[in-house]
């Protein structure tokens, strides 16, 4: 962050100081925390309410890490500067926001902000590994795309930073324009509407509503950086002042892709720009991060950063994320895809559709799959779906890990014209006691489930990895 008095941070969260001995106080650009055991010295302690917890009761164990001030919702037994709000949460955005405006204002700060129901984080790290080649990059690390991720991220800049890229998820209507009012983007892009969180949304529409909002707040100064592919999002197009530069697999979209193959190297095509045609070779696996590629050279390329360096870039990066599309080489000759890190039935398709691509014929494809959350009364009816898509694919083998996911045992196991197998396993340990005794040299086995399924965890112990 940058260097504020006291003051002055006070009057940018409109909170009361509680000590007037500190005002003239300058913290130096310090880390600001809203988790204790992170605090350092001379950092900002955010103390939040959350769900299950409350920040305030660890504000103290943050001091003792070095925190120098404490922003709460209520005075505290604490021998540091302490500055009182309504609404802590609030509060960080209030100073995110006067911290971005001091820095544009002062500088050539440019933001980029990324929001889909899949491939915010692929891409929001394709961005950064283009980006930080052009000039100082400031990107959240793992998934910062909330209303405390978010603003923390953005309290990253210093006054030298030249980019500024952050993730954007909804929970509801108002997420996104929330957190858009924190930073007012240059770029914002919109990957696809998908049915990821739906059962937090209700259906279809409502998602592409709340993802609409990334464009509808746009300046006619700035750039909307929208998937051509998706009908939804296309038409985000007619609902923004901005300008629109489109990416897709049709030469209808600026920024074009074909002859896109996925092996176990990694995915090939060819870029299109114009008149333009770069090959491009990626080490990520799966032909559905093409389009997550896409959408970061189009932001990109509205920044005025050639297409050319922007794939030079992307070719360097070794993997989208930990456990995300992540190839492991695992002992005895098997090949692990860790991708247990989120899911939605779209992403749980392409990862599926990615592990019968690079089985070669000697190989055995397996599939590790479980729950896919968040997805309210739709939950029966995508498992269901995933199911029979595994026997059209031909899986060789499935194994289905945990109750919430049982229906894609059920319906593959109803489609008279698979030849596969598919096991139902209660638990993780189950299932990793089951894979010890079944897996052979050369099978390919793809790890897959939302977070709290837990899966990510197997996939690594299958792959020998102990950290």
């Amino acid at each position: 962050m940058i260097e504020l008095s006291i003051a002055e941070i006070a009057t940018a969260v409109g909170g009361t100081l509680l000590d007037e001995k500190y005002r003239d106080h300058r913290l130096p650009a310090v880390a600001v925390q809203t988790d204790s055991r992170l605090s350092t010295r001379g950092s900002i302690f955010f103390a939040l309410r959350g769900e299950e917890t409350d920040g305030h009761l660890f504000a103290g164990s943050a001091c003792d890490n070095g925190a120098a001030l404490v922003i709460a919702e209520h005075p505290l037994d604490l021998d540091v500067a302490q500055i009182i709000v309504a609404d802590a949460v609030q509060a960080l955005h209030s100073l995110a926001r006067e911290v971005v405006a001091r820095v544009r204002s002062n500088g050539a700060l440019k933001v980029i902000a990324v929001t889909g129901s899949n491939g915010k984080t692929t891409t929001k790290n394709m961005l950064r590994e283009i980006l930080e080649s052009e000039g100082e990059t400031v990107a959240p690390q793992g998934s910062f795309n909330n209303d405390v991720g978010a603003p923390i991220t953005v309290l990253g800049v210093s006054e030298t930073t030249q980019f500024l890229v952050v993730e954007m998820g909804a929970d509801g209507p108002g997420d996104i324009t929330r957190l858009q009012s924190i930073v007012v983007p240059d770029v914002g892009i919109v990957l696809m509407v998908g049915l990821a969180h739906i059962g937090k949304f209700g259906d279809a529409a409502a998602t592409a509503r709340a993802k609409a909002e990334m464009v509808t707040s746009l300046p006619s100064t700035a750039t909307a950086v929208l998937n051509h592919d998706d009908g939804r999002v296309r038409a985000m197009a007619l609902q923004t002042e901005a300008t629109v530069n489109f990416f897709g697999l049709e030469a209808a979209a600026e920024v074009w892709a074909d002859e896109i193959e996925a092996t176990a190297r990694g995915t090939a095509f060819n870029l299109h720009v114009g008149d333009t045609v770069i090959p491009v070779q990626l080490r990520i696996l799966g032909e559905h991060h093409v389009a997550n590629a896409l959408a970061a050279i189009t932001a990109a390329r509205a920044l005025g950063i050639d297409p050319q360096r922007s794939v030079i870039a992307l070719e360097s990066i070794e993997r989208a994320e930990r456990w995300r599309m992540e190839l492991l080489n695992g002992p005895g000759g098997v090949t692990v895809i860790n991708d247990a890190y989120n899911a939605s039935p779209d992403s749980m398709a392409a990862a599926l559709k990615t592990l019968v691509q690079i089985v070669g014929p000697e190989n055995r494809s397996v599939a590790v799959l479980g729950e896919i959350a968040e997805l309210g009364d739709y939950a029966n009816e995508e498992h269901d779906r995933i199911g029979r898509l595994i026997v059209r694919l031909n899986v060789q083998k499935l194994i289905v890990v945990g109750h919430a996911a049982r229906h894609i045992h059920n319906a593959a196991g109803l489609e008279g014209s698979w030849d596969g197998e598919s096991v139902f396993i209660e638990s993780v340990e189950e299932a990793y006691a089951l894979l010890r005794e079944e897996l052979r040299e050369g099978d390919v086995v793809l790890v897959k489930s939302s977070n709290s399924a837990g899966l990510r965890h197997l996939g690594d112990r299958i792959a020998g990895v102990t950290a």
